[in-house]
């Protein structure tokens, strides 16, 4: 890999497989499967295909929120897919999602069944279905859309952009560390003013703008996003912070976090959730125990 002072770009742009960083062997220019592998069906209608990441975390929160309602109908398999192993280029997956990126969600209570992918479709889908979590008043309902959409396209610049030239990158280049950290703050700055107003994103009801948002931003400010927390300064953001230590408290988003962790401590990690006993029989700890 060229230094980033002498690196000229070619004329026409090659893909070098190894071209470092941790995502090297699993990042390319092509879409479509590289291997064929069925996805596994659960006992009940909705299934998850995901990964403990922000992105796979809002869905396992969200449906974890709607079985707190009482809402049994929301209750759903998790299988974990090893994006670091390719399990999103196996072609069950790809059918799911044809962009190879999790979270994925096929719906067996449909005749068909119904496929869902992009994170923010799926909490969409979901909210809608359950009637839960998003706003009915037509004012209100905008307000809510417009800060999930802002979620998806404000995300990639810190996970794409600061996440990786920050924390995974093999080379430190301090313009791009600059670039990416300076938006970072901006998108902190708009939860700031935000919150300053609001107990939530919208207004005093939690909903899946809330939902959306807090893995991704929370996760940053109570430092679990890239070990960041003092490079950015989370302590200045007083609200946001507030924001996102009152989300953290809610149990259905502690056991959202849990679902298809497959880091850290043993005890939080659930890497396949069938049943709501999962939590305290299947978990990493008790699994090595049993062995």
């Amino acid at each position: 890999m060229s230094n980033p002072t002498d690196y000229k770009p070619p004329k026409v742009w090659k893909w070098e497989t190894e071209n470092g960083g941790p995502f090297a062997s699993t990042n390319r220019p092509i879409a479509g499967p590289t291997h064929e592998k069925n996805l596994p069906i659960g006992k009940h209608p909705l299934q998850l295909y995901s990964l403990g990441t922000p992105n796979g975390v809002k869905v396992t929160i969200l449906l974890e929120e709607l079985l707190a309602l009482g809402l049994a109908d929301a209750e759903y398999d998790a299988w974990i897919i090893r994006i670091g192993d390719g399990d999103q280029f196996g072609s069950g997956f790809v059918d799911v999602n044809p962009n190879s990126k999790i979270p994925a969600l096929m719906d067996h209570s449909t005749n068909p069944p119904t496929r869902v992918f992009e994170s923010g479709a799926i909490l969409l889908y979901l909210a809608e279905k359950f009637s839960a979590f998003l706003p009915t008043n037509p004012a209100d309902r905008a307000e809510c859309l417009s800060w999930l959409m802002w979620q998806m396209g404000s995300a990639p610049y810190l996970g794409g952009g600061f996440g990786h030239f920050y924390h995974y990158a093999p080379v430190k280049i301090q313009y791009a560390i600059d670039r990416f950290t300076m938006e970072t703050k901006r998108q902190l700055d708009v939860l700031e003013r935000r919150l300053k107003e609001n107990r939530y994103m919208c207004g005093e009801e939690y909903t899946i703008a809330d939902i959306a948002i807090w893995p991704w931003y929370g996760g940053l400010l109570l430092n679990r996003q890239y070990d960041a927390a003092e490079f950015v300064d989370a302590e200045s953001y007083k609200e946001a912070l507030r924001w996102a230590k009152e989300i953290d408290t809610r149990e259905p988003v502690k056991r959202g976090r849990m679902v298809n962790k497959h880091r850290g401590e043993p005890n939080e990690q659930l890497h396949e959730r069938h049943d709501a006993s999962d939590f305290h029989t299947k978990t990493q700890d008790k699994l090595l125990d049993a062995e």
